[in-house]
Parts: structure tokens; C-alpha cells; sequence
């Protein structure tokens, strides 16, 4: 992902940031409610591609109620957030879709994605130490079959490399070991993540801290 040229390591400003969640937000409103959908106003830089995942929690309790995205830059990032916000809002299969009286009660986040790159390795050891949690997001993937987590998941649930990978694994239905078997590829990603601190509240970066 490309450094700000301000130097401050991000690619995204709090305001470009804000502009995305706020985009979000309306776009999962109008989906749940059956109304037309908006045109937000994106940032030029939005025009290019890139993943992002939009996850969807209860508020103040914080559990997930929605969680889809896209890890790679397949579409512009404006079309990948109207699209990946529709369909944590109505398309995840673990949940019913949100229904109008809980969009009071949900806090929207963005994570903006850097492209996967393979994590190579000649021995399981040095794969993981290659693994930072707090700054990668991993997805394991053998053809076309593969599981992602974000690198928020790793810190919150305080898992150390080994233990990320091994959930990666669970999550693309695999044997926990499965990311030392030939078959499997490792990819790590990076993320910045924006959130509503409250429903429709102001949005702030999380994972400056790591």
C-alpha cells in the first residue's frame, strides 16, 4: 500500500477514512430498508483497486453480526465498498439479515486491504516468523479453496503467529497444521481499519497502538 506523502505511514487519511464509513453506512441503510441506494461523494484516490472487508458488530456488546469483503483489488475501492457493505448487511450465511431495528444499534468498520503476497518460507519456523500479528491479516488457500482473517482477529483474540495460523487453517476448513503441508499457501495482507466509535457515531483508526 502506498505511503502518504505527509509521512506519517498511512495510506489512507482519518478523512478519507470517515468518507468510506460513511459510505458504508448509508449504502447498508438503504439496502436494509428496501430504499433506493445513494451516491456517495469518494475521494479520488477510491477510484483504484483494492479489497476491503466490512464488518458489522452490535453496540455496546460488540459481537459480530456481519463480516464479507474482498482480499483482492478485483474493482475499484468505491465499487468494493458499496458492494462488501451490502453484503455484510444481507448476504453473510451465519446471520439473518440486519433488519431496520438493529441499524440503531450497529457499529460499521472498514478495513482498507494492501494486495496478499505469498509468505515463503523454507521451514515452518520461518514462516512464522515472518507472521507479525498486528500488522498482518493471513489467508490460507489450496486452488481455489482458502480462509481469511483480519489482523484485528489476532489481537483481539490475543493469538500468537502460530496460533493465527492455525485458526486461518480452521477458517478455510482445514486441519490446523495445514499451513505447513506443500499444498497450502500462506498469504499475508495489511489493513487499515476505520470504525463508527458508536452507531452513526464519529469514526476513528484503529491499530495505530500496534
Amino acid at each position: 500500500m502506498a505511503k502518504r506523502a505527509d509521512g506519517d505511514g498511512h495510506a489512507y487519511s482519518l478523512e478519507e477514512g470517515d468518507a468510506a464509513v460513511g459510505a458504508a453506512r448509508s449504502t447498508i441503510e438503504a439496502a436494509v430498508r428496501g430504499t433506493p441506494g445513494p451516491r456517495p461523494a469518494f475521494p479520488k484516490k477510491f477510484e483504484n483497486p483494492a479489497g476491503v472487508f466490512t464488518t458489522l458488530s452490535t453496540h455496546p456488546e460488540g459481537a459480530l453480526r456481519g463480516c464479507v469483503g474482498f482480499a483482492e483489488p478485483v474493482m475499484p475501492l468505491k465499487e468494493a465498498i458499496v458492494a462488501s457493505a451490502v453484503a455484510a448487511a444481507t448476504e453473510d450465511g451465519r446471520f439473518e439479515p440486519v433488519s431496520p431495528a438493529e441499524l440503531d444499534a450497529i457499529v460499521v468498520e472498514l478495513s482498507l486491504l494492501t494486495a496478499p503476497k505469498p509468505i515463503l518460507g523454507s521451514s515452518p519456523e520461518d514462516v512464522i516468523k515472518k507472521v507479525i500479528v498486528g500488522r498482518h491479516g493471513l489467508i490460507v488457500r489450496e486452488g481455489r479453496r482458502g480462509g481469511l482473517l483480519l489482523p484485528q482477529v489476532a489481537v483481539e483474540l490475543k493469538w500468537n503467529p502460530q496460533e493465527f495460523l492455525e485458526h486461518t487453517c480452521s477458517k478455510a476448513g482445514q486441519p490446523a497444521d495445514f499451513w505447513k503441508d506443500p499444498r497450502a499457501t500462506v498469504f499475508a495482507f495489511e489493513a487499515e481499519i476505520f470504525a463508527e466509535t458508536e452507531p452513526r457515531g464519529n469514526v476513528a483508526r484503529r491499530g495505530d497502538e500496534h
